[in-house]
Order: C-alpha cells, then sequence, then structure tokens
C-alpha cells in the first residue's frame, strides 16, 4: 500500500481528472444494475404474463408503485418500452465507460510521463560512484521496462479497482436486497474463490523481481554487444555473443512462462468452486420459485446478479495480483528515485567566484570502496600554473582531478580554491570554471555544432567556429558533408580519434575556463593527428591553470612543475630537470620510455 501511495503521490496534480473519471465509473454502474432490472419485467410480464413478486421482501413505496404500474401493462406495450430504455441505457453505459476509461489513460499517460521525467532527472543528478556501480542495461531497464509495468498497473489497475468496487457493492446490494439467506449462503463460496488468487499474488510478486532483473540483464548484454560491435568482429566473437544472448532470453522466457503457468491456472480453479456454488443457488432459488414465493423473473434477475457479482470479484484479486507484479517495478524505480547522491550541495552553498589565486588539495584521502586510492594529497597550484601529473595506471591521477571537479568528495581532508571548500560551493558555479578533455573525447549522437557548443547555446555561430579554428577543426569539419551540420553518429563514430578529440578541445576553447584538465588527451592518436592535436593543445592552455596528464613524457616537459604519484601518494614535485638530477621514479620512467624498454606512463 506504502508503494502504491508514492504512484499517486504523483498523480496528484491531475485529482480534478480522476474524481470526473470516478464520476463516470459510478455512473456507469448504475446503468448495469438498471440494464440487469429489465430482466425482470421481461421474464415475468412479457414471456410470462405473470406479476412480479419478490419474496418476502419490504419494498420501498416509489419501487412499490413501479411494480405495480407494470403488472397492470399489458406485455406487448411493455416490451416496447423496455426495449426503448434498454437502448438508451446501453448508449449511455457505452459513452460513460469509454469517457471513464479515455481519463484514466490520460491521466496514467500522464502520470507514467512525469514518473519517467522524475526517474531520468534523478539519474542525471546522481554522483559518479552511482554510474560506477550501475549497469548501463539496469538503468534502461527501469526507465522502459519497468515504467510500462507502472503504467498498466495505474491506468487498468487503479480504473478497474474504483470500477469493479462500485460493481462488487451494486450486485452484493442486489442479492442481498432480493434474498437475504440465499445471498450469505452465496457468501460462504467467496473465500474459495479468493484464497488461491490472493496467495498466487505473493508468488507472482516474486516472480515479477526475477523477470524484470533478468530483463535488466537482456538489456545490458544488448548494450555491451553493440557498443563494442567493432571489438566483437574483430575477435570473431558474434556467435559466442548470440551464445550469451540466446542464454539469457531463454531464462527470461522460462521466467514468464513460469508467470503464466500460475495465472492461467486461476480460471479453472476458480470457474469449479463458482461453479459448485451456483448449482447450489439454483436447488435453493429454483424450490422457492416452484412453491410461488419468489417469480420466476425475479429469481432470473437474482442469477443474473449472482453471476454479475462474480466478475468485480476475481477481476479485483486479479487487479490485486497484477499490482503485485507492478509492485516490484514501483519498488525498482523508486529505490533509484529515494536514492541520494552521494556528492550534494549544503544548503548553505555560495556561488564560487571568478578563481584568481590558487587550488589547495589540504591532507585529501580518497576511497571508492574499502582500499584508499588517495593518501594524504597535500598540492598547492598557483592560478595560471600548468602541472603535470605523470604515474603508473592505478597511481590516483585522474581520481584525484575528479575530485576538483566534485564527481566524488573527499573521504577525508579538502579541496580550496581561493580558500573556500569547494563543499561549500554550488556544484555548477565549480564546473562553469573548469573545462575538461579526457582520453576518449565523449560525442553525441548529434552535428558538430551542437557537440561543440554543447551546454553553451548562448555562443554565436561566429564563436563556434572560432573555437574549431583554434583547436586546428575546422579544416576538417567544412570538408564534411553538410559541414557543421553534419550528423557525426554514436559517440562520434562517423569520425577519426584526431578529428574527435579536437572537436572536444573545440568544445573547451568555446567554453573557455580558467581551469583546464586534460586527461591523457593524445594517448590513443597516431603521430600526424598528435600533431595537430598537440597544436590544438598549446592554443587552449594559454593564460589557464592547467591540470595534465600525461603518458608521453615529452608533454610533461613543457609543464611549470611536474607531480609524480605512485599508490595513491604523491612521491616527487619539480621541473622536468630537477627530476632527472634526483635519479629517482621519474627518472626511471623516462629512461625507461626513452631508451624504449618501457612504453607509457
Amino acid at each position: 500500500m506504502e508503494l502504491y501511495k508514492k504512484v499517486l503521490k504523483v498523480a496528484r496534480n491531475y485529482k480534478g481528472l480522476l474524481i470526473l473519471a470516478i464520476f463516470f465509473m459510478f455512473f456507469s454502474t448504475l446503468t448495469d444494475g438498471v440494464s440487469l432490472g429489465m430482466l425482470v419485467p421481461i421474464s415475468d410480464k412479457v414471456l410470462n404474463n405473470h406479476p412480479i413478486v419478490f419474496p418476502g421482501t419490504k419494498l420501498p413505496g416509489f419501487l412499490t408503485q413501479l411494480i405495480n404500474k407494470v403488472n397492470s401493462m399489458n406485455p406487448q406495450p411493455l416490451l416496447i418500452w423496455i426495449s426503448v430504455i434498454v437502448l438508451v441505457l446501453i448508449a449511455i453505459k457505452g459513452l460513460t465507460f469509454y469517457t471513464q476509461r479515455l481519463i484514466m489513460e490520460v491521466i496514467g499517460q500522464r502520470v507514467i510521463r512525469d514518473l519517467r521525467d522524475q526517474l531520468f532527472t534523478k539519474i542525471q543528478h546522481m554522483s559518479l560512484d552511482f554510474f560506477s556501480n550501475t549497469r548501463v542495461g539496469e538503468l534502461v531497464s527501469r526507465l522502459t521496462y519497468d515504467i510500462y509495468v507502472i503504467r498498466h498497473a495505474f491506468t487498468e489497475g487503479i480504473a478497474d479497482s474504483v470500477y469493479y468496487s462500485f460493481q462488487l457493492l451494486l450486485y452484493l446490494g442486489i442479492v442481498l436486497f432480493i434474498n437475504f439467506k440465499l445471498a450469505l449462503f452465496v457468501l460462504v463460496f467467496l473465500p474459495g474463490i479468493s484464497w488461491p488468487l490472493l496467495k498466487l499474488g505473493k508468488r507472482l510478486r516474486k516472480i515479477s523481481r526475477q523477470i524484470q532483473g533478468k530483463m535488466a540483464d537482456l538489456n545490458s548484454r544488448m548494450q555491451e554487444a553493440f557498443v563494442s560491435m567493432n571489438i566483437v568482429k574483430a575477435f570473431s566473437m558474434e556467435k559466442e555473443e548470440v551464445k550469451r544472448f540466446k542464454a539469457l532470453n531463454r531464462d527470461f522466457y522460462k521466467l514468464i512462462l513460469k508467470s503464466m503457468r500460475r495465472t492461467l491456472f486461476l480460471n479453472p480453479a476458480t470457474e469449479f468452486i463458482a461453479g459448485a456454488g451456483g448449482i447450489a443457488v439454483l436447488v435453493i432459488g429454483g424450490r422457492e420459485v416452484i412453491q410461488g414465493r419468489m417469480s420466476f423473473g425475479v429469481f432470473v434477475y437474482f442469477l443474473g446478479a449472482l453471476m454479475a457479482l462474480m466478475k468485480p470479484v476475481k477481476r479485483l484479486i486479479k487487479v490485486y495480483n497484477f499490482n503485485q507484479v507492478a509492485m516490484a517495478a514501483v519498488e525498482r524505480v523508486f529505490e533509484i528515485i529515494e536514492k541520494e547522491p552521494t556528492v550534494r550541495e549544503s544548503e548553505s552553498a555560495i556561488d564560487l567566484p571568478l578563481p584568481r589565486k590558487d587550488i589547495v588539495f589540504e591532507n585529501v584521502w580518497f576511497k571508492y570502496e574499502e582500499d584508499f586510492v588517495l593518501k594524504g594529497i597535500n598540492l598547492k597550484v598557483d592560478m595560471g600554473e600548468i602541472v603535470c601529473l605523470v604515474g603508473p595506471s592505478g597511481a590516483g591521477k585522474t581520481t584525484l582531478l575528479s575530485l576538483l571537479l566534485r564527481f566524488y568528495d573527499p573521504t577525508e581532508g579538502r579541496i580550496l580554491i581561493d580558500g573556500v571548500d569547494l563543499r561549500d560551493v554550488r556544484i555548477d558555479s565549480l564546473r562553469r570554471y573548469v573545462g575538461l578533455v579526457t582520453q576518449e573525447p565523449v560525442l553525441f549522437n548529434d552535428t558538430v555544432y551542437n557537440n561543440i557548443a554543447y551546454g553553451m547555446k548562448d555562443k554565436s555561430p561566429q564563436e563556434v567556429e572560432q573555437a574549431a579554428k583554434i583547436a586546428n577543426a575546422h579544416e576538417f569539419i567544412v570538408r564534411l558533408p553538410q559541414g557543421y551540420d553534419t550528423v557525426i553518429g554514436e559517440r562520434g563514430v562517423k569520425l577519426s580519434g584526431g578529428e574527435k578529440q579536437r572537436i572536444a578541445i573545440a568544445r573547451a576553447v568555446l567554453k573557455n575556463p580558467p581551469i583546464l584538465i586534460l586527461d591523457e588527451a593524445t594517448a590513443q592518436l597516431d603521430a600526424d593527428s598528435e600533431l595537430k592535436v598537440q597544436e590544438a593543445i598549446q592554443r587552449l592552455i594559454q593564460n589557464r591553470t592547467v591540470f595534465l596528464i600525461a603518458h608521453r613524457l615529452s608533454t610533461a616537459r613543457r609543464a611549470d612543475r611536474i607531480v609524480v604519484m605512485d599508490d595513491g601518494r604523491i612521491v616527487e614535485e619539480g621541473k622536468h630537470e630537477e627530476l632527472l638530477a634526483r635519479n629517482g621514479l621519474y627518472c626511471k620512467y623516462y629512461r625507461y620510455q626513452f631508451q624504449d624498454v618501457g612504453g607509457k606512463l
């Protein structure tokens, strides 16, 4: 119930429409009751020309007068009147049913739209550690399959819950009114119908969690296979990928079949119980008709209401079971919506002023899980200084600069810009002053222009073009089929590695940040591409505070200061010549690289 309240809370903006839908549900139910009541005069007066007799029931005055009026009418004109009334009732029933279903569908679609927006927004604002521990396919599954299940729970579950509750009350009231004792006897059979259905609900919820988890596995498998298609083909792994997918798909199929077998078994089981109750009613009620204590038409009305009563009972229990399935999806969706990011702004956060003095890492320790990745980092960088971080893979270089962007917060210690702790400033104001160019440039399936101007809609076409020229990108861009309007494909697949990197550099140039992070920006390029990218980088770093993470020590030589890291610590600092003279770790790596025995840092 608590989970259902969370979904209903999303729907609170549409309560006016919901009330209107409930009104039409109530009106539609009334037409059902009146239509069913037409069985009495048709069976008694029209077909048998016998008076209508209710068994020992004290009827309200208006109903007594109506029955007397019907009993006094000739069968033929009565048939015409009943035909007209039934036809009008059918039209009203159809119109009200259509209207309430349409309204509920509109509400459901709006709720799911809002819920999907809410979920996507929350995912966008989660810290990077969340994405490190969550598969992309898992997130896609929650945004698609889980949301789809919730949509049906809302549009059909809530609509059916209200509509069939009205019908249950109507038909229950009719059978109790016609023959109270016989109705009580029938109600004894209801638990026999309800118990197996309710029992199944708990089992379905468990199976549904497994189904949704397996769907996430399928999405992850597909996403990994499609994104890595070049590697798959390079290693001739197509058959192996198909084999893995088929295995997951078979597991998913088995779970779906398992759920369907249990659901389909309910119909014959409940029909048998309901049939046994119906036969008992036929025997007892038939005796009342034979003895003249109840007219045939009233008995038909009782049987009709009783049979109609079974439908809302079974439907409501099925809605309950379906909601159990949906609640597993609701749990998965709200698990993310209610999850708090590890990096949060304080309520008193301020805008960071334009950095003018220095950046200070003060006794910074950090760990992703159990082991510390950074261990007591103390580093002061003056504004305008170019600092190069070198060291073996896993030394903590990228992690250290991720803290500067507040992708993560230090486990211990703090980072200051002009004496202001980064945890005391608004995140967007910090990132406004920091530019990032990564080893693997991040591009979108959009135009070249939009990729360069990403996050900077206020920039003019002239500024975008100038940024591309500074990044050595304009020349190849204008040769593309549509120039700056060329769509470059997912992850920039239509561009070469050097071209992608220059687009990323153009983006950083356009942002014009005072602080710049270059994370191994030329590590994967060929010599010609690297030369063009290095020229672009030289223009980019002018008059900025720059953090370089370098694979090649030729890059490090141009820095104002080199910081050597190893095992999460700073082990050496100084200029290129100073570090070579110390004959320490930097000197060792330098010799390895330039004697062609060690490769890259």
